[in-house]
C-alpha cells in the first residue's frame, strides 16, 4: 500500500523500519505521547524525502450502526512543526472517507498535546469532549485525559 501526500508518503511498513521506528518513538517529544508499541507491522510508514520519519495506524468499526475510523501518528521530533503531520493525517483521512467508505473519523491525542490537537484541526477534526482519566502515561503510571476529536467526511480540508 502506498499512500501520497503534498509532502510525504505513506506505506507499508518494510524491513528495516521497525529499527528506526523504536528510535523515534523513544525521543523524549514522541515518549511523551506514546508508549513503545509490541510491533509495527499493523502501521504506515511516514516517508519523507526518501526517509523513514514516522508512523501512522489506523483501526476502522465496521458495525454498519457505528462505522467510523480512528488515527493515531507519531513523527521524529526532528520534523515537529513543519506541517508533516498535517501533511499524514490529512492523506490517510482522504483514503480512509473516499476509499474505505468511512463518513466519520475519530483521534485522541492527550488532552495536554497542544501541538497535535492544533494540526488535527488544521485537518477539520473538531473537539468533541475531554475523556477523563482516558489512558495512562507509560512513564508515570497516572491517568491522564484524552480529547476526543472527530471529523466528518464533509468537514475534511
Amino acid at each position: 500500500m502506498e499512500l501520497r501526500g503534498d509532502k510525504i508518503v505513506l506505506r507499508s511498513v518494510a524491513d528495516g523500519d521497525a529499527e528506526i521506528l523504536e528510535g523515534v518513538v523513544r525521543e523524549p517529544e514522541v515518549a511523551a505521547w506514546w508508549s513503545p508499541p509490541d510491533g509495527y507491522e499493523s502501521m504506515l510508514a511516514v516517508v519523507f524525502e526518501g526517509e523513514v520519519i514516522g508512523a501512522v495506524q489506523f483501526d476502522e468499526e465496521t458495525d454498519p450502526e457505528f462505522r467510523r475510523a480512528g488515527i493515531d501518528i507519531f513523527l521524529t521530533a526532528r520534523h515537529h512543526g513543519k506541517g508533516l503531520g498535517t501533511d499524514t493525517v490529512r492523506t490517510l483521512a482522504r483514503w480512509l472517507v473516499r476509499e474505505r467508505g468511512h463518513h466519520r473519523l475519530t483521534i485522541d491525542p492527550a488532552a495536554a498535546n497542544s501541538a497535535a490537537i492544533r494540526c488535527y484541526g488544521k485537518v477539520g477534526f473538531k473537539p468533541v469532549g475531554i475523556m477523563r482519566a482516558y489512558a495512562r502515561n507509560h512513564r508515570t503510571g497516572a491517568w491522564q485525559d484524552g480529547l476526543l476529536m472527530d471529523l466528518l467526511a464533509d468537514e475534511l480540508a
